[in-house]
């Protein structure tokens, strides 16, 4: 980020490369639409060049550019609220979550997968960005705009939500195969 802050362009290609994959799967988490994360990833790149120079080189450019997404995402949603659009999009790719193999337990990706789609947003955000990403939970808040503590508390209501959904299904499952 340093060098693409003096100007080097190839910088911008090294960047993208890395930090690309992470971005677009963050946006699907939040958009719940391939094609409109696409979409959010391209803006949240042309975002990441007109402000580069806001970027403070001492701090992670992760966190940065997350929150540069972020905030590209809220504005989507604000001009999505003005046009008033109303549009369901199914579920098509949701990143990778860690999940125990089937017969090990708790239940296979297609749950998971199902179970974060019906997170409420305000919870599925902090879940992925902590559990997923990686990301602290003071970063998290950093990026949420909440403090540490609500970030926390989202994060463990999400993950007891989800855990309740697999445990239901896993029943319902179970009941349906005898």
């Amino acid at each position: 980020m340093v060098a693409y802050q003096a100007g080097e362009m190839t910088a911008f290609e090294h960047l993208y490369a890395r930090l690309g994959p992470k971005i677009r799967k963050y946006l699907i988490s939040l958009t719940l639409s391939v094609p409109r994360a696409e979409d959010l990833l391209q803006e949240t790149f042309l975002q990441i060049h007109r402000s580069r120079r806001t970027y403070s080189p001492p701090r992670p450019v992760a966190p940065w550019a997350f929150g540069v997404a972020r905030h590209v995402y809220l504005m989507d949603c604000r001009a999505w609220a003005r046009r008033r659009r109303l549009e369901v999009e199914p579920v098509e790719d949701l990143p990778d979550l860690p999940v125990p193999a089937v017969g090990e337990g708790v239940a296979d990706r297609e749950w998971v997968r199902k179970a974060v789609a019906v997170l409420p947003e305000d919870r599925r955000e902090p879940l992925l960005l902590h559990h997923v990403w990686g990301f602290s939970f003071k970063e998290i808040a950093g990026l949420l705009g909440i403090r540490e503590g609500a970030a926390k508390v989202r994060a463990h209501r999400a993950r007891k939500q989800l855990q309740d959904f697999l445990e239901s299904e896993e029943t319902n499952t179970n009941v349906s195969a005898r």
